[in-house]
Formats: structure tokens, sequence, C-alpha cells
């Protein structure tokens, strides 16, 4: 007998980013430069503020929407660090920004919609359109230096196009869009049913300048997400933010309420201390990051790979089309011959094919030995 169950979900792959980790996670002596997951421990002071949660007994729920301190510590934060404006009920606590981003997506989709994003993008984003219905609509960025612009998306507007989604400063290429960019876009849009997704959770990890958002220039039609999994070394805690206008918020919260209920209690906490007393954690983090940065670039460009260089994030994305392999079958010669492990481009659409992404959130010591062994495979003639 065969029970039923969503065709979608039969359709749906797991990350392709997960499932090379997991190939290559029991080799010996591997060298892995693949999951997006800061080296940095959590700070004390936010660790010791989990501690003081448990101790007082911060165990029940909260407000739906998230611990009410906590929330007006966000809207502080996004205030002080990139002008935006949200009050506390035009913000709710996620579990993750990954939550935050079903949330989103499964209020203002419908059967049928259309969503435009940028390709090569981080793989999470396809299986939740995809299982509200919805159609991705990729543009390729290859040739714009991997910006989604005003001038690429205006033809793919059509009367199913319900939202475009921007997903920067981005994985996997770390590059992220100026002012003059996202206005241009906002001018696009504005007026017209389209909302924006604006994925910002490596928002505090901008190496020249500081971050923008769309927000900025289309507040009543952007949805912001956010977190502190990133910028704070939090990953383990789940705590995401998502922010818009009440209205919206509203209706994202029946979807939110249903399923997660809230986020934890005691993440929540942590997530105060870190917007408030931790609001600038992540300067020194970003500091070693844009000198791995460097580093990781100049080592590749020495190589001979052709790379463009990150203003962003903690990934670079070189091209590998001159090694006439495909991005996984070139990934999984490196890891079976060289002892590294990268994420193959074919991870983050078909538009990622010729790429491998290295991500540089690991020690420098690892850095130096991971590319080490790079550039002992390229010379002996990658195969």
């Amino acid at each position: 007998m065969t029970l039923p169950m969503n065709e979608r979900v039969k359709h749906i792959q797991l990350s392709g980013i997960r499932q090379f980790f997991n190939l290559v996670s029991q080799e010996k002596d591997m060298i892995s430069l693949t999951i997006g997951q800061p080296d940095f421990p959590t700070p004390d002071h936010i660790k010791e503020a989990t501690k003081r949660a448990l101790d007082e007994q911060f165990t029940s729920y909260t407000h739906n929407a998230g611990y009410v301190p906590l929330r007006e510590a966000a809207c502080r934060f996004v205030e002080t660090k990139y002008d935006l404006h949200y009050t506390a009920d035009e913000v709710i606590v996620t579990v993750g920004a990954s939550q935050a981003l079903d949330i989103a997506f499964r209020t203002i989709l419908t059967e049928g919609s259309e969503v435009i994003l940028p390709a090569p993008v981080y793989p999470g984003y396809e299986p939740i359109i995809r299982l509200c219905g919805a159609t991705p609509v990729y543009v390729d960025t290859r040739h714009t230096g991997f910006k989604l612009l005003a001038e690429q998306i205006e033809p793919l507007m059509t009367e199913r196009t319900r939202c475009i989604v921007l997903p920067y400063p981005s994985n996997p290429t770390g590059m992220t869009l100026s002012r003059d960019e996202l206005q241009q876009i906002a001018q696009l849009v504005k007026d017209k049913p389209i909302w924006v997704i604006s994925d910002e959770i490596y928002s505090e990890l901008v190496f020249t300048g500081k971050h923008e958002s769309i927000a900025t220039s289309l507040p009543d039609q952007t949805i912001v997400i956010n977190g502190v999994s990133k910028s704070h070394a939090m990953t383990g805690f789940r705590i995401g933010f998502l922010f818009a206008r009440k209205w919206m918020i509203e209706h994202m919260l029946k979807v939110h309420q249903y399923n997660v209920s809230c986020a934890t209690s005691i993440s929540q906490r942590a997530a105060l201390e870190a917007l408030t007393v931790g609001m600038n954690d992540a300067h020194d983090m970003k500091k070693q990051y844009a000198k791995r940065m460097v580093y990781v670039y100049e080592r590749l460009r020495d190589m001979g790979f052709d790379v463009q260089k990150p203003n962003g994030a903690f990934y670079i994305f070189p091209s590998i089309t001159k090694f006439h392999h495909s991005s996984f079958d070139f990934a999984l010669q490196l890891a079976k011959e060289a002892k590294v492990a990268v994420v193959p481009g074919s991870a983050f659409s078909a538009y990622g094919e010729g790429y491998i992404r290295i991500s540089y959130a690991c020690a420098m010591e690892e850095l130096e030995k991971g590319l080490d062994r790079i550039e002992s495979y390229i010379k002996k003639g990658a195969r």
C-alpha cells in the first residue's frame, strides 16, 4: 500500500551544500571550506545572559511575535545601523532567518505566482517557493558582477510576479548592491503589486562602507529578513527577525503562530543581550573576515582563477571553467586528491555551474592549509 503525500515534497531535493558536505565529511584529514558557520565563539556576555535566563526561569512561552524588549531592541538596532524605521508591532522574532523566509513566502504567494531572484543564489529559496505552488524566475547575474539590476528585472515582470528576492550580501558570491542600484529597483516596483523580500542576514558583514537596504527607499513594499546567526556567531540559537508594515505583520503572525507558537524564550533573551550590550560585537569578527577575504582572493588570483572580489559575507565564488570539469566533478576530485572540501557551484542553481564556493569562515591556519593544497592540486594539472 502506498500512502498519500504532498507531490511537491517528493520533487524537492536536499540542499546541494549539505549533500556535498555529508559526502566528504567522513574523510580523514579533510579541510572543509564548505559550511557558512562562523568559527568565532558566541561572545561570553551572550552566553552569560543565556545562563541568567535559565536561572531566572525564563522558560515559558513569550508573545507569539516575540519578547517585547527584544522586538524593541531589534527596531533600535536596524534604525541605528541601517536607518530603517519600525515599531515593535512591525517585527516578528522567528526561529532563524529560514523560518522568517518561510512565513513571508507562505503569506504572500499563491498558486501560479512568480518570484524573481538572482542566480547563482542560496538554495533555500526555491523549495519554499515551489511548496507554495509558485515558480522561481531566475535572473542570470554572471555578467553583471553577480548583481541583480533593475534593467534585468523589468523584462521578466508579468502580471504573475508577486515578489523579488534581494539576498545581499550574497551567499554564495559575497556581492552587495549599492544605494543607487537599490533605488533603481525601488523606482521600478514602487506602487506595483509586487513585494520585495530583502534577505539581509549578512548585513553586519559588509567590508566597504555600510550595508544598504532597499527598505529605506521602498518601506511599504519591503519585507526585511535579518537575525543574529552570522553577526553574533549564534547559529544554533535560531533567532531571526522579520520586519514589515504592521498590517502585513498581522497576517504573517497568523502563519507564524500556527507554525512554531514563538521562538525559544531562552534564545530570545540571548538575542536581547546581543542587540544591546553586543550591538557592535560583529566589528572585530568583520575585520577578521575582511582580512581572510583579501588573503583568499589574492591566493586564488595568483593561482590563475578568474574570481570576483567579494564585498561582504564570508564566501568567494571562483570560476573553474578553465579546468574543463563540471563543478561537482571538480569539487569531488579536489576532495579526493587534495583533501579540501568546497561546494560545487551547481548547488546554487544551474547558473552556478562552472564555479565553486569557498567559505572563509574558518581560522586563517585552516585557510592557508586549504589553499596550499588547492595550489598543489592545480599545479599537478587538476585532472
